[in-house]
């Protein structure tokens, strides 16, 4: 069931408020807004993934262990694929200390947050 405009309203200074008071932890729990589930990447992934399952079936019949392989490797991609998560404005990464040109994962941006934190003595 879908939210009322009202609630999605809610919802929205709710997130912002969050992201306002507690960044680090609204940054952990996903919230990013600027990410999101793509229905295409879902899709094509799990047509990927059940493609790879009738691959590996197949080559379990014929045991043929290439095709095996290979069906396994593409259900895995599929899997991979359809869990990917598309950004929709394109920009980099948003830490203070990316460089303009390159994008961060979120792991390496929070190892090296925590590295210059204790570099500067904070805990």
């Amino acid at each position: 069931m879908p939210l009322s405009e009202h609630e999605q309203k809610l919802l929205e200074q709710l997130e912002k408020q969050l992201h306002e008071d507690d960044p680090k932890f609204a940054n952990s729990m996903g919230s990013d807004p600027g990410r999101s589930w793509s229905t295409r990447h879902v899709v094509i992934g799990v047509l990927c993934a059940l493609a790879g399952v009738f691959l590996l079936l197949v080559g379990v019949t014929l045991q043929n262990i290439f095709v095996g392989v290979l069906g396994f490797v593409v259900m895995g991609g599929g899997v991979y694929f359809a869990t990917m998560r598309s950004s929709r404005g394109g920009s980099a990464a948003k830490g203070g200390g990316a460089k303009p040109g390159k994008q961060r994962s979120s792991f390496m941006s929070s190892l090296e947050e925590r590295w210059d934190e204790r570099r500067r003595g904070e805990p």
